[in-house]
């Protein structure tokens, strides 16, 4: 994903805001268009596919369809009142083309907000109109030559050039740039005011007027006077004179979560109805300040911070919300570091933003999940833009050593790996875009080939119909991965791959799946050796069914084990030798994404011992 500024303020075009983005571009290439041209490019396309969508939908013409999307935008952040400007700036050019049966791209080449640079590919959405493009553009820019409404002008039409605006807009623009709080009394990089990374992306503050008191902090004097770590825990128990603090949490070993990611972990999220004529309604755009506000971002509903429930129906917690459910001392301690476009490279540049006190808070858990844009750009050449195994390697063990010197001790780090994004292509290519499912037109391989045109793309490498270059994106994160594994790096125990498909064979069988029953003789005779991980060799290659081997059953055990899937517990406690607990659990996060809630939740419940200890 592009940086989350640009998105920010490219984002209202996607909904007949500004059509013009003050965005700079991402890379100092002449030859190129501007990232922000290329993203103003897509909101006027997106815009008017939309409109033109919607007149056909309601059998309307266009100027009702475009005074339909206003009235339903709300009128939080002006969004409402900006959307009946823009109509009156560019509504009658558009009513003239539309009705002259020009499509969207050919409307926004005519408005200019999509531009042929000389020697540079056309792009285009939508199929080519049956003439050549270049007599339906200038017949198209002979019909708004005839417009009676003059000219628009381009100067001033950014919202943050007003004299009145523009501090505050420098204000949200280094908040996001530096992923802190934008309302933020104290400085202490918690907030009481949900977005603009406030606390949808970490704890709510419970004093914005004390730097001392934020959440994850060790309590102060058991918080008998004040909740210093804004749990909800304070005061002192009047039958028995004990802090409420130190009766329910002391000895119960609190922790943060702490997620360092990109789009995926921020929850990056467009919904469909947005830009689906056909499920528009007043209904549709509700969320939509909060959604520009958090970059386009739904950190408040993400699989390791998020403390909301989905709006989708999905009932799945999220790591912070099982951290808190096994201890309530948890409660608001997550950090949601994360930024759309993020990666090994850039993550110096806001990792500073991380709240921990090595004397004075909690240990935390930190979740390491740069999962791809390393390989992922826009670049019409993507391959050299990517970075080196030796450059991952090195940016991964600068941030380790960043996080050693600043995380209390007892904390740990888990890495998530590099997913191979080639089912992006694979299982999309051929459906229909929702832009393209009323007239059957746009399939996200046409959405593909028009953003990687402008060089826009989240990810040329493997949003592409050019199959040489997946590969080679593949075999970039291949190459990537190798290196965080190889002999030497303290980032991975695993130096064989053997060890690492018994471990998936084990974790198949918890999720009632099958395994295949080869693997090294060493591994082989342990778990013979053990009833419970001797069901791995039981099922013949997937031929038997799964069935208990202990009347504990299949799902746990006495005490700690009631709470832990048996053939994992089994696996714990016979491991093979010189292969350590946190190795384990290290590659079981990287294996499949399912099981990773309920490994975390696993190392919560074991203890110190069982995370991969990164830093000591």
């Amino acid at each position: 994903m592009q940086s989350p500024w640009k998105i920010l303020t490219v984002a209202p075009l996607f909904l007949l805001l500004s059509l013009q983005s003050s965005a700079s571009p991402a890379y100092d290439d002449s030859s190129r268009p501007r990232d922000s041209n290329g993203h103003t490019c897509v909101g006027c396309v997106l815009v008017v596919s939309v409109i033109e969508q919607l007149a056909q939908v309601h059998n309307s013409t266009v100027q009702a369809s475009m005074e339909r999307l206003c009235s339903y935008l709300p009128e939080k952040l002006f969004l409402k009142t900006t959307c009946y400007l823009v109509i009156d700036k560019f509504g009658s050019d558009i009513i003239k083309l539309l009705s002259a049966d020009m499509n969207a791209d050919v409307v926004c080449h005519t408005l200019e907000f999509c531009k042929q640079n000389t020697g540079q590919p056309l792009c285009h959405l939508y199929p080519l109109p049956k003439e050549t493009w270049k007599f339906t553009l200038e017949k198209a820019r002979q019909i708004v030559k005839k417009s009676p409404v003059p000219k628009y002008s381009r100067s001033g039409s950014d919202i943050c050039s007003l004299p009145l605006l523009a501090k505050i807009c420098q204000k949200i623009k280094l908040a996001i740039e530096q992923s802190v709080p934008f309302k933020d009394v104290d400085s202490d990089k918690y907030s009481v005011f949900p977005t603009l990374r406030g606390y949808h992306w970490r704890g709510r503050d419970c004093n914005d007027s004390d730097q001392s008191v934020y959440p994850g902090r060790r309590p102060d004097n058991w918080d008998v006077h004040q909740d210093s770590n804004c749990n909800g825990i304070w005061g002192i128990d009047p039958k028995d004179g004990i802090p409420y603090e130190k009766k329910f949490c002391e000895g119960s070993q609190p922790r943060g979560i702490i997620l360092l990611g990109d789009s995926a972990g921020a929850h990056f999220h467009i919904s469909p109805e947005w830009i689906t004529a056909s499920q528009m309604s007043l209904n549709s755009f509700i969320n939509l300040p909060t959604a520009l506000t958090d970059e386009l971002d739904w950190p408040q509903l993400s699989g390791v911070t998020g403390f909301l429930d989905s709006t989708v129906g999905i009932k799945e917690k999220s790591i912070y919300l099982r951290l808190w459910k096994r201890n309530h001392c948890n409660h608001r301690d997550y950090q949601n570091i994360s930024r759309n476009g993020a990666s090994s490279r850039n993550l110096k540049k806001f990792i500073e933003s991380l709240s921990r006190n090595k004397m004075l808070d909690y240990p935390a858990i930190v979740i390491y999940a740069m999962i791809g844009n390393d390989v992922c750009n826009g670049k019409s050449d993507p391959v050299p833009a990517m970075t080196t195994p030796e450059k991952l390697y090195s940016n991964v063990m600068q941030t380790l050593k960043h996080l050693n010197s600043h995380l209390p001790d007892g904390s740990h780090v888990i890495l998530y790996g590099l997913p191979d994004g080639t089912f992006l292509w694979d299982n999309l290519h051929n459906r229909y875009h929702p832009l393209g499912r009323l007239n059957k037109d746009v399939t996200y391989a046409h959405l593909y080939s028009f953003l990687n045109c402008l060089q826009v793309s989240p990810c040329h490498g493997w949003m592409s119909s050019n199959k040489t270059l997946r590969t080679l994106t593949s075999e970039s994160y291949r190459s990537g991965t190798r290196e965080a594994d190889s002999p030497g790096s303290s980032l991975s125990p695993w130096m064989d791959s053997t060890p690492t498909r018994w471990l998936c064979c084990c974790l198949q069988i918890v999720s009632g799946r099958r395994c295949s029953s080869s693997g090294p003789k060493s591994w082989e005779r342990r778990i013979h050796s053990t009833p419970r991980l001797n069901r791995c060799l039981e099922t013949k290659a997937g031929t038997e069914p799964l069935r208990s081997m202990h009347p504990w059953g299949a799902q746990g055990g006495r005490g700690l084990g009631k709470l832990m899937p048996q053939t994992l517990w089994g696996l714990l406690r016979h491991r093979p030798k010189g292969v350590s607990l946190s190795s384990i659990f290290a590659k079981c996060l990287s294996l499949n994404e399912e099981h990773i809630c309920m490994t975390v939740q696993l190392c919560m419940l074991l203890g110190s011992v069982t995370l991969p200890l990164f830093l000591k």
